[in-house]
This record gives C-alpha cells, sequence and structure tokens, in this order.
C-alpha cells in the first residue's frame, strides 16, 4: 500500500510539473531567438549650416541669383603641380570646377538663411517648356511667362588663383573624368604639400547694375583639418561637380574656406533695404 501511494505521488508530480517545464523551454528558445536577432544601431547626421559661424538670423530675405564663376587665372589651358606632377587642364576642366564653386556657393548662401536664391542654370528648359505650352500643346496647369521671381542682388564672382600643390615633373592630363579623376586623386594622396586660391566677390544691384561691394578672399592650406567652424558649414557632405578629386586634401579646405569667407562677406555688405521678403 505503501509503494502505491508514492507511486502516484510521483505521477502526480511529474503531471503538474510538465507545463513549467514546457513554459521553461519555450522561454529559453523564444530568448535564443532574441539573442540570435540581428541588431542594429541608426545614427543620422544634420548639417547645421552656418550656424555656427554667423549670427543666428529669422528674419526677411534678400533674392540673390549667383552668375557663372569667371576663371582668369590663364588662356585656353591651366597647368598645376600636385604630388610631384603637372597636370594641364583645358577650359572644360575649368568649367566644371566654377560649375562645383557656384554650386557651393548657393547652398552656402541658402544656409545662411538669410537669401532666396534664385535657381538660373536651367532657366534655359524653362523658356522651352514656356515655348512649348503658348505654342498650344499643353493646358493651362503648366508653367507661364512672368511668374519667375526676380533678384534683388547678384553675385559675381571671379577666380584669379588656383594652386592646389607643389610643381614637380612634366606630364599632361586632358580631362578631368574617368581615368583622369582617379590619376588626379592619386597624385592628391601622394604629394600635396600647400594649397591655395584667389577669388574675386562682387555684389550688385539687379536692377541698376551699380556695383554695392567689392572684395578678394584668399585663402592657403597645408592640412585637411577643418576646424570647428568650417566643420558646421560643411558637415559630411562631398565636393560638388568636379571639384570632387580634391576631396580630403587640403585643397579641399582651401576651397571651403574661400566659399566661407565669400559667404560671410556678402552677408556682412547686404544692405538691410534688400531684406523684404
Amino acid at each position: 500500500m505503501g509503494y502505491i501511494t508514492k507511486q502516484a505521488k510521483k505521477l502526480y508530480s511529474l503531471r503538474t510539473s510538465a507545463p513549467l517545464a514546457g513554459v521553461l523551454v519555450a522561454s529559453l528558445a523564444l530568448g535564443g531567438c532574441a539573442a540570435l536577432e540581428p541588431k542594429s544601431t541608426v545614427t543620422s547626421k544634420v548639417d547645421r549650416g552656418l550656424e555656427d559661424v554667423l549670427p543666428a538670423y529669422n528674419g526677411k530675405k534678400a533674392r540673390v541669383a549667383v552668375f557663372d564663376f569667371d576663371w582668369n587665372t590663364g588662356g585656353s589651358k591651366t597647368t598645376i603641380g600636385i604630388g610631384g606632377t603637372e597636370f594641364s587642364f583645358s577650359r572644360q576642366e575649368q568649367s566644371a570646377y566654377a560649375e562645383g564653386l557656384k554650386d557651393m556657393l548657393n547652398t552656402a548662401l541658402i544656409q545662411s538663411k538669410r537669401y532666396q536664391v534664385l535657381e538660373r542654370q536651367n532657366f534655359d528648359a524653362i523658356k522651352t517648356e514656356i515655348g512649348i505650352q503658348e505654342d498650344g500643346y499643353t493646358d493651362s496647369t503648366g508653367v507661364q511667362r512672368g511668374n519667375v521671381k526676380g533678384a534683388d542682388l547678384v553675385i559675381k564672382a571671379a577666380i584669379t588663383g588656383w594652386a592646389p600643390g607643389s610643381s614637380g615633373s612634366s606630364g599632361s592630363i586632358a580631362g578631368i573624368f574617368g581615368k583622369t579623376a582617379k590619376a588626379v586623386a592619386g597624385a592628391v594622396s601622394g604629394g600635396y604639400r600647400k594649397s591655395s586660391l584667389a577669388m574675386t566677390i562682387r555684389i550688385f544691384d539687379a536692377k541698376n547694375s551699380i556695383n554695392l561691394a567689392a572684395t578678394t578672399v584668399e585663402t592657403e592650406a597645408t592640412d585637411i583639418n577643418y576646424g570647428a567652424a568650417l566643420g558646421a558649414f560643411t558637415g559630411g557632405s562631398g565636393m560638388s561637380g568636379g571639384l570632387g578629386a580634391y576631396s580630403k586634401t587640403p585643397m579641399e579646405k582651401a576651397i571651403r574656406s574661400a566659399i566661407l569667407e565669400a559667404t560671410k562677406y556678402i552677408v556682412e555688405n547686404t544692405p538691410n533695404d534688400y531684406m523684404v521678403h
């Protein structure tokens, strides 16, 4: 009789503990799955623009148009020394640099929060669209003549000095894209000692062409340490247009410094009478 009682108790114990064991096994399985799930970390970086460089501003803005940069450093070709090798660049390459500089200045002026920067780069496409509509090919919802905003100010810039690196043995490369970009980037990474550029900046009244202010901006760099001011201004974005070959070199620092100084000059020399929008 005692033996039967003991067996009954053991059977009861097994029956009551089975659900708990199942829960334990399930918990361990779920915990194991959770441990095996890949973990991801999402980080984001927002470019604060010129907030750390210029006084805070939240008022009315001036409408500004930036003209194409002129390239006044030589004739049909410019020869520069990079990493002990000389590279010759034609007007095509100079135009790519000038377009990149213009894009950077446009971006900086927008970041200043003081200007409505008017896009003129694709104006031919707008004129074509207006012509298509006026010829009756579209309905009345398209682009109409007279709706494009006019500028209060015009910014005219010209590159007067361009020295990405040191001189060396003779050589020549015809283009900035494809193999040439790789060649330039390779020379850049191996031999920059000092980089510099110079540009003139002129501010005009768009209505009467009066020159309101003018200056020369000159920058020089021997390293790629941007510092706090340029770091706030440039963020982590790359160089515009054909300027990409100079990324992570002293020339990039010289370029960004020049754009920053040009922007500060434009902000400081814009009359309050133009801040009306």
